[in-house]
C-alpha cells in the first residue's frame, strides 16, 4: 500500500491486488526509525501517521536483572536525524495506508496464481479465475512470495533460531515506564516492551527453539510466565496482564540475500525482495524505503525495465547488509549460555560511541533524492 500511494502521488495509475478477501485489524506494534519516517515525510503522509502512534524518549537494551547493557536518548537522536523511536499499532498504519489510497486502488480476494510476461506485458492469474494484463508487475507478496518462487526457485525463507510471542495490551503495572522502548538479553529469552499510543503497550519474547516446535506451539500466558519470572520489572508483570487469546505466534524467519530484484518488468520490493528478521526493527523500514525509490526511479527513467533496474543498483548492497547484520544481531542476543552472554554484555558496554554513530549513520542518512 505504500507502495502504491508513493505511486499515485508521482502521478502513476495503480492497483493493489489483495490475497485475502477482508483485511482485518490484525497484528502487533512496531516501530519506525529516522529513514522511514523521512521516506514516509517525502510521500506525504507523515504527518497523518505520527498523529496515530508515540514517539519514545530512550532506547534501552537490559540484563535480565535491569541494569544497562546500551542506551540511547533518541530525542537527541530526533535532532541529528529526523523523527526516531517511533511507535504505532500495525492495525493503525494498516487503516492510514488504505485511507490515503485513491478509492478503487485496493482489490481484495484477488490471490496471485501464476504470471507470464508477454512481449511488453506481464499477464497474471488468480484463484479466482481472473486474468490482468499489466504493464509493469510490482510483487509485494511477502517473505513467502510466490513471483519471488518463479524467477529464482531456490530462494526460500530461512530460520533464524528463535520463536516468537507477541501481544498487544491496554492494562500496565504500576511505574511503568511509558517513554521508554526496552529489550532484555537474559539466558532463558529475550523480552521487549514498546509503548504505543493510547496507553497500549506491545510486548515480544524471543526464546531458541526447533523449527516448528510441537511444545512451543502449544505455549500460553503461563508457560511464558514460568520462563520470564525472575526476568527485573515489569517482564512477567506485563505476562500476567495478558490473555492466551491476545498471543500472536511465529518463528522468526529471513531470506538469504538474493542478487536480483528485477525481472525485465517485474520487481520485487519489501520481505518479498530483502525480508529481514527484527532485530534492527528494519523490516518496515526497508519496504518504506522501497516504496518512495520505486516512485522517483520511474519517475526518471523511460520505461519500468530501465526504473526497475536502477531500483535494484541502488537497493540491493543497502538490504543486503541490513540482512546479514540483522541475523548476526538476533544470534548473538540469543546466546543461552551464561559465560558468553556475560561476555556479550560486558563487550556491548564498551562499544566506542563512534562506532554506534557510524551504524546510525548508515541506516538513517538515506538520499532518496539521487536516483
Amino acid at each position: 500500500m505504500c507502495t502504491a500511494i508513493s505511486l499515485q502521488k508521482a502521478g502513476f495509475d495503480v492497483k493493489v491486488y489483495e490475497g485475502v478477501e477482508n483485511i482485518k485489524p490484525l497484528g502487533a506494534g512496531l516501530a519506525l526509525s529516522a529513514n522511514a519516517m523521512k521516506a514516509l515525510q517525502y510521500i506525504g503522509i507523515a504527518e497523518d501517521i505520527v498523529k496515530e502512534g508515540k514517539v519514545l524518549k530512550k532506547l534501552s537494551i537490559l540484563d535480565e536483572k535491569g541494569a544497562i547493557i546500551s542506551f540511547r536518548n533518541t530525542e537527541t537522536l530526533s535532532n541529528t536525524f529526523g523523527l526516531d523511536n517511533f511507535t504505532i499499532h500495525r492495525a493503525d498504519l494498516h487503516r492510514i495506508l488504505m485511507r490515503s489510497l485513491k478509492p478503487g486502488t485496493l482489490i481484495t480476494n484477488y490471490k496471485l496464481k501464476k504470471l507470464e510476461e508477454v512481449e511488453n506485458m506481464v499477464e497474471i492469474e488468480f484463484e479466482n479465475g481472473e486474468v490482468v494484463n499489466t504493464e509493469c508487475l510490482i510483487a509485494a507478496d511477502g517473505i513467502h512470495s510466490l513471483v519471488r518462487r518463479h524467477y529464482l526457485p531456490g530462494s526460500s525463507p530461512r530460520y533464524a533460531g528463535y520463536t516468537c510471542w507477541r501481544a498487544v495490551i491496554d492494562k500496565a503495572p504500576d511505574h511503568f515506564d511509558w517513554e521508554s522502548f526496552s529489550e532484555t538479553w537474559g539466558n532463558k529469552g529475550r523480552f521487549g516492551i514498546v509503548p504505543l499510543k493510547n496507553n497500549r503497550i506491545y510486548w515480544f519474547a524471543c526464546i531458541n527453539a526447533p523449527y516448528k516446535d510441537p511444545f512451543k506451539l502449544r505455549f500460553g500466558v503461563k508457560d511464558l510466565l514460568e520462563i520470564f519470572k525472575e526476568y527485573h520489572f515489569p517482564v512477567s508483570q506485563l505476562i500476567e496482564l495478558t490473555k492466551d487469546a491476545d498471543l500472536f505466534h511465529n518463528d522468526i524467519m529471513d531470506i538469504k540475500p538474493i542478487n536480483q530484484f528485477a525481472f525485465n518488468n517485474v520487481l520485487l520490493v519489501g520481505d518479498a525482495a530483502h525480508a529481514t528478521t527484527p532485530n534492527m526493527g528494519q523490516g518496515a523500514c526497508q519496504a518504506i524505503e522501497d516504496a518512495l525509490f520505486v516512485a522517483n526511479c520511474l519517475k526518471k527513467y523511460q520505461t519500468p525495465a530501465l526504473a526497475f533496474k536502477k531500483f535494484e543498483k541502488l537497493r540491493i548492497k543497502r538490504t543486503t547488509e541490513i540482512v546479514n547484520t540483522s541475523r548476526i544481531l538476533g544470534r548473538v542476543a540469543q546466546w543461552d549460555n551464561k559465560i558468553m552472554s556475560a561476555t556479550r554484555n560486558f563487550l556491548f558496554k564498551l562499544i566506542p560511541e563512534s562506532v554506534n554513530k557510524r551504524q546510525l549513520e548508515f541506516l538513517y542518512n538515506v538520499d532518496f533524492e539521487n536516483v
